[in-house]
């Protein structure tokens, strides 16, 4: 098994009782004498007593609960990445405390060899599952870890030497991150969003980059040239002298470009200093869109960065299903097939998704809670590539209007209809498709007007497939 740090951590305060706060306190408690010498966790404003608590102060732990005023004084604060570093609940924790990072910094501090970070405003839990199988189909030992749902912590007791940490990383967790420094770093794409956790896209954009801060020129950079934000880091980068693979799913590169991931006759192909790995045609692939393509790309050159064989890149990629709320198929009633993107809360990962499907014959239900973002690009590609939209929920009627509004200055055949909730929103989409069309639930939205996730949604989404499936007489 790896070895972990064995340096003292001292008086350490726990920000948060969530999953990510419950995980890091048991593992400071769990640690041998004298290596934590207080392990406090601060519950915030609105948590209370309960078995969690108790267990923790059965265990040795201070658990102080309903309020987030941090007092004492503190070697490291580990703060879970719902707070932010904005928050005064942070800043309070900041001013009695030797550092405050977050979760996948304080487990690569404990465990720093064999990591790989994935980041991006869409596409990075998709890279980061595809990545982890193209190194498992090699027979390398790989695990996914970070924001994908496995705390990097929960990894590190019994982790062995040769595994990999295919990381998962947000905004959130990597704003905190000091000494991480992965053997390849990815950044997909970014667009806006979760703006109001960092206070602007400039701090959004910053904190995604930070995945690159203690990269050599040893180490692997895989970045999108696709998006302003990341041509920016691209030449940053550079600057550094580090080494940067660029990511194109529309142009080939010029030969001259000795590290680059890009399609080329229809085929993956990954250049890797000079050396092409020329892989499996894109209409092979399960998993369908531009966005997929991008993805597999990165997957692709991050698994030749470590060792893999074209052969097993080509295996995995083969072998790789559409994961649950990403572009996920649920089904087909009478020719309809019904797709589950409830994972798009964002405007862009919707016009990635519309391109995994013929123009016109998409039926598109969007809505949930409005965040507030420019919906001019959305509202273009759902005009130039849908046959109809239902717009439902709190942000239904501002989405709704926007397309009308679209038509009306540029013309187009979409058919535009409101409704309430999710479940009228997918009686009408059914009413309108057609045999051979797809009806898309990819919402652009948070889900939190009407459910606590995505997730959520997503299963509702289904569940009224399957209702419809097993209805007599079908549609």
């Amino acid at each position: 098994m790896a070895r972990q740090s064995d340096a003292s951590l001292g008086d350490v305060c726990v920000l948060g009782l969530g999953k990510t706060g419950r995980e890091v306190a048991g593992y400071l408690l769990d640690q041998p004498q004298g290596r934590v010498s207080s392990v406090t966790v601060y519950g915030g404003a609105s948590s209370h007593e309960g078995d969690v608590t108790r267990e923790l102060e059965e265990k040795g732990a201070r658990v102080v609960l309903g309020t987030e005023d941090v007092t004492g004084r503190y070697d490291l604060t580990v703060a879970s990445p719902g707070i932010s570093e904005f928050s005064p609940f942070f800043k309070a924790a900041v001013a009695c405390s030797g550092e405050v990072i977050g979760e996948p910094e304080f487990a690569w501090r404990e465990s720093p060899r064999r990591w790989v970070g994935i980041t991006g405003t869409n596409g990075k839990t998709t890279t980061t599952t595809l990545a982890t199988q193209l190194l498992r189909t090699a027979g390398m030992r790989a695990v996914a870890v970070g924001n994908i749902g496995t705390l990097c912590t929960a990894e590190l007791r019994d982790r062995p030497d040769d595994e990999w940490f295919v990381a998962e990383l947000s905004s959130f967790q990597l704003a905190t991150t000091r000494r991480l420094h992965p053997r390849v770093a990815v950044l997909l794409n970014v667009t806006p969003d979760h703006v109001e956790w960092h206070g602007s896209i400039e701090a959004y954009a910053a904190a995604k980059e930070k995945i690159f801060q203690n990269l050599t020129a040893d180490d692997l950079a895989i970045v999108s040239d696709e998006d302003s934000w990341c041509r920016a880091v691209i030449r940053r980068l550079r600057e550094r002298g580090l080494r940067v693979l660029t990511l194109n799913v529309h142009e080939v590169p010029s030969p001259d470009v000795t590290c680059a991931a890009f399609v080329r006759d229809g085929r993956l192909c990954v250049r890797l200093d000079g050396d092409e790995h020329v892989l499996l045609p894109v209409d092979s692939m399960p998993i369908k869109g531009e966005h997929n393509v991008q993805n597999a790309l990165a997957a692709s050159a991050l698994a030749i960065e470590l060792g893999v064989p074209d052969a097993d890149v080509e295996k995995g990629i083969l072998a790789f299903r559409a994961l649950e709320h990403r572009i996920e198929p649920c089904g087909e009633v009478r020719g309809v097939r019904f797709v589950n993107d409830s994972k798009a809360t964002n405007t862009d990962s919707v016009q990635k998704a519309l391109t995994a499907f013929p123009k016109g014959r998409i039926v598109l239900l969007l809505g949930g809670h409005d965040k507030g973002t420019d919906l001019g690009p959305l509202v273009h590609d759902v005009v130039a590539k849908c046959k109809a939209a239902v717009c439902f929920g709190a942000a239904g009627e501002r989405i709704a209007s926007a397309l009308e509004d679209e038509l009306q200055g540029e013309g187009g055949a979409l058919l535009v209809q409101r409704a309430p909730h999710l479940r009228e929103a997918f009686e009408a989409a059914v009413a309108d498709a057609e045999p051979g069309d797809v009806v898309l639930l990819s919402p652009a939205c948070s889900s939190f007007d009407e459910f606590s996730n995505m997730a959520e949604r997503g299963r509702a989404f289904k569940g009224y497939v399957a209702e419809l499936g097993g209805t007599k007489g079908g549609m």
